[in-house]
């Protein structure tokens, strides 16, 4: 393990636009600006690595800075396994190799939601506790990351989970709920199903609820019955970016 610097860089990579900030690593908050540019509309790997290069360079990101890049992807020692908002090129490409090349500097890539996961364990809902942490994303799918005393256990796909013959974030999103018109109490419902089924599998001490429908966290949770406390996340829109740049400043 290296010695963890003060400050590191953090690139969230979406489909619709890159971000990007320099994060102080002892408080978990930006040092300076966020600056996102729109993603490329031909997303290839050149294309975007383009465009985290001038995020860099417009934060001013010194060169030993490490940098930590989240992609909308499973990322298996660095390679991109399938991708479904960016280019198909992607597929089968070591991500740190081309941006560690292409931005002249030590670059790690992991998923979006893992990195979100790391974020809340460093910083925010989940600091401090030991044991096994699940954080969710409630969006458009299900996101999920499996923290274990600290230590990542990556790409997890619990959005995909079958259960009752369903893909769960097909019944059980924030997007679902939109989409069918759900009221917060029919929504619980699903949900309900959704995290027992993940308690049974997985018992964990905790789990953290992220996305933008967190914000009106008080609509539903309190609405669900479950053995393992069930809390809000508190990075929120930060959580990507932070989490990005939490775990490249432990990478050697």
């Amino acid at each position: 393990m290296s010695q963890v610097t003060r400050v590191a860089c953090g690139i969230d990579i979406g489909g619709s636009g890159i971000k990007g900030a320099l994060v102080d690593l002892e408080t978990g908050e930006f040092a300076g600006e966020r600056v996102r540019i729109d993603t490329p509309q031909h997303s290839t790997p050149e294309a975007v690595a383009e465009v985290c290069g001038q995020i860099i360079e417009k934060l001013g990101v010194e060169p030993d800075v490490p940098v930590g890049i989240t992609f909308p992807a499973p990322i298996v020692h660095g390679t991109v396994r399938f991708m479904a908002n960016l280019d198909k090129s992607w597929v089968g490409l070591n991500v740190n190799e081309l941006m560690t090349q292409a931005l002249g500097r030590r670059s790690y890539a992991l998923n979006d939601a893992d990195a979100a996961g790391l974020a809340e364990v460093a910083y925010g809902a989940a600091k401090g506790v030991g044991g096994t942490v699940i954080v969710t994303t409630l969006g458009t799918g299900i996101g999920s990351a499996v923290i274990v005393d600290g230590t990542l256990v990556p790409n997890t796909e619990l959005g995909h989970l079958e259960i009752d013959g369903h893909d769960a974030e097909t019944r059980a999103s924030s997007g679902q709920k939109t989409l069918q018109d759900l009221s917060w109490k029919k929504w619980a419902k699903r949900l309900q199903r959704y995290y027992s089924h993940v308690e049974m599998l997985f018992s964990p001490d905790l789990f953290v609820v992220g996305g933008g429908v967190s914000k009106k966290h008080e609509k539903f949770l309190p609405l669900l019955e479950l053995h393992t406390e069930i809390v809000p996340a508190a990075l929120l829109n930060t959580a990507g970016i932070v989490g990005a740049a939490w775990q490249a400043s432990r990478i050697e």
